[in-house]
């Protein structure tokens, strides 16, 4: 398979403090992809990089011709105002802007799209809930409803399943399973090393760099798991800038 993203050096952060070190690698076209580490590895830095919404400090992230609009991001949903007053159905409706841009409306003809993307996450009859009344778990099969109308390539889910109870993972899980059947590029961050195991046949473990990248099987060992651990700890967010175009080494 080719490559779909291939990160070259990459390194980002924030006011010149890198949260992702010296990034080298390729998703291939079709991947499903756990991205795990402990909290505070980049995870999200590397998506939002992925997705465009950070600029690389150094380094580059190559898309291969993949436009920022064919990639689907799911966000934390820390990150969704959920006090902001727009029903389910208009929610999930801005997965259509790719096609109909923001200010396109709804039309006649999208409106079954959106039932359907609502039936498929179990949200029917929730149209015209507002997003505010939902729980977590609704919460996350209305964003996942979004990404479904969102039709993209590439489709980057950042800790899709906190706080949600265990039907919910299950039903959401097998619909990642159906986008990794229509050869789609998926990469979700996780924590629960289990799921990641039974579900996600590749796996890159991040502690603000690469600790291993391959086969689950052969990333998510306890040597592996107790380096990531040990490079987090010893992060020190008070030291001085990074220069971006010198590796750190791994004792760092």
């Amino acid at each position: 398979m080719a490559a779909q993203l291939h990160f070259n050096n990459v390194t980002l952060g924030y006011d010149r403090h890198p949260a992702v070190h010296h990034l080298s690698g390729e998703i291939r076209s079709g991947t499903l992809l756990a991205v795990v580490g402990p909290n505070g590895a980049g995870k999200s830095t590397l998506f939002r990089g992925i997705v465009g919404i950070l600029k690389p400090l150094a380094g580059a992230i190559d898309r291969r011709g993949i436009d920022i609009r064919d990639i689907a991001y799911l966000p934390q949903t820390a990150d969704i105002d959920r006090s902001f007053p727009i029903s389910v159905f208009d929610f999930v409706a801005t997965g259509l802007w790719r096609s109909s841009g923001p200010f396109g409306g709804i039309g006649r003809a999208a409106r079954p799209k959106i039932a359907q993307a609502l039936a498929a996450v179990g949200l029917s009859g929730f149209e015209n809930r507002t997003i505010g009344t939902l729980s977590g778990g609704q919460t996350q099969r209305m964003l996942f409803a979004r990404v479904l109308l969102q039709d993209a390539r590439v489709i980057v889910l950042d800790e899709p399943f906190n706080a949600v109870d265990a039907r919910t993972t299950a039903d959401l899980v097998a619909l990642i399973g159906r986008w990794h059947a229509e050869a789609r590029t998926v990469i979700a961050a996780l924590h629960d090393i289990e799921l990641v195991r039974a579900s996600f046949p590749e796996t890159l473990l991040l502690a603000r760099t690469a600790v291993a990248w391959g086969p689950t099987a052969e990333v998510l060992t306890a040597a592996n798991q107790a380096e990531a651990r040990r490079m987090c700890e010893a992060f020190d967010d008070g030291a001085p800038a990074c220069a971006a175009d010198t590796p750190p080494s791994r004792a760092a």
